[in-house]
């Protein structure tokens, strides 16, 4: 009986302390958001680093993945309001038209379908004719930096899973085996799970130590990439059996890379020059492992203590407004927006807001099974 009543009161704290972490994460969630809506409380107006930008550029466009992933953990009308407005503003276009076939244009694109499948509003229109303009091309040659297979390849996902038009989904990934394969005589090695960020940066680039040079964010897309199509994919689907090899293939990289507290920095393998934190690439990396665990493509013994330790990590960028420290600005390599601290100010906040939210909705979602 003893026993029995000690099993219960242990099972009741496992309980409490799940719920409890999940609150926090939530809540650490609901921050960062509170900040990031309350500074920019218009979201049609454009963005002014260096120059004038519509506010439907990629850095925007990532924040409002991760609005439409928290809004799916928490759901709020003042979400969908601000997404609707941006939207709407936009005509529901990829920035600079239809004629576009430029990734970081057609990033906005993954939020206004996801917008007009759960409320029915807005329109495809337009996406549809500048998907069918880049596929007539007959060129899968565009994505020519890792960066844009997060940018683009999910919107093709999702046009084909609306459709069931396989054309979407064949374009996709003819363009992205070409990324893979082809590109600087190939972006991805597979050997170590990790991709380079272009043509510049395969070998024989080395860092200052003699390492290969795997930027941490960059990975961190196409991981996030592989996730989101996969996750409107059916298992069945031969494109998806492809990019689920990719996604065991960098998981188990990516484990190799993760420091002891949590964080990925800058650069995967190479300390020499970027010993510190680096927030974007570790909520990217938790985003793809959370949702890996959930959907058992991932053993749990194995990676859930890395996700706990990430999302560790991930809070302890949380200053008490809400803003995100350790957050590497925009660039193309580790070296880009350094020196990263935890008080350092990126060019632009949007992206790394969206990708701290990815990661806290889907570590959200692991906690409550």
């Amino acid at each position: 009986m003893k026993r029995f009543l000690l099993l219960c009161l242990t099972c009741c704290g496992i309980i409490s302390a799940s719920a409890q972490t999940q609150e926090q994460v939530l809540k650490a969630a609901q921050k960062t958001n509170d900040y990031f809506m309350m500074k920019y409380s218009d979201p049609t107006l454009p963005t002014n680093v260096k120059k004038i930008r519509p506010s439907s550029l990629w850095t925007r466009a990532v924040y409002y993945e991760g609005l439409m992933a928290l809004n799916a953990i928490d759901p709020q009308q003042r979400y969908l309001d601000y997404t609707f407005k941006w939207s709407d503003f936009h005509k529901w276009t990829p920035r600079n038209g239809v004629k576009t076939t430029d990734a970081d244009d057609q990033c906005c694109e993954q939020t206004y379908i996801e917008y007009n499948q759960l409320t029915g509003k807005g329109t495809l229109e337009q996406i549809k004719e500048n998907l069918a303009k880049q596929m007539a091309s007959d060129r899968v040659d565009y994505w020519t930096w890792i960066d844009a297979i997060q940018m683009a390849m999910p919107v093709y996902a999702k046009m084909y899973a609306i459709t069931g038009n396989k054309q979407y989904m064949d374009y996709a990934m003819k363009s992205y085996l070409w990324s893979r394969n082809t590109c600087g005589g190939g972006l991805f090695n597979v050997k170590e799970g990790l991709w380079w960020r272009d043509k510049d940066y395969v070998p024989p680039y080395k860092e200052k130590d003699g390492k290969n040079c795997y930027w941490s964010r960059g990975n961190g897309w196409v991981y996030a990439a592989l996730v989101r199509c996969m996750d409107v994919l059916s298992p069945k689907d031969k494109a998806y059996k492809q990019l689920k090899k990719d996604f065991l293939l960098m998981s188990a990289g990516l484990l190799k890379c993760q420091h002891d507290d949590g964080f990925w920095h800058a650069s995967l393998v190479s300390d020499v020059d970027y010993p510190d934190p680096e927030m974007t690439g570790t909520a990217l990396f938790l985003y793809g492992m959370s949702w890996g665990i959930q959907k058992g493509l991932l053993k749990a013994n194995i990676y859930r203590p890395a996700c706990d330790k990430a999302w560790k990590a991930l809070e302890s960028c949380v200053h008490n407004d809400g803003f995100l420290g350790w957050n590497q600005g925009t660039g193309k390599d580790p070296s880009a927006g350094q020196p990263v601290t935890f008080t350092s100010v990126p060019d632009f906040e949007d992206y790394g807001t969206g990708c701290f939210l990815l990661g806290a909705s889907e570590y959200y979602k692991l906690i409550s099974k």
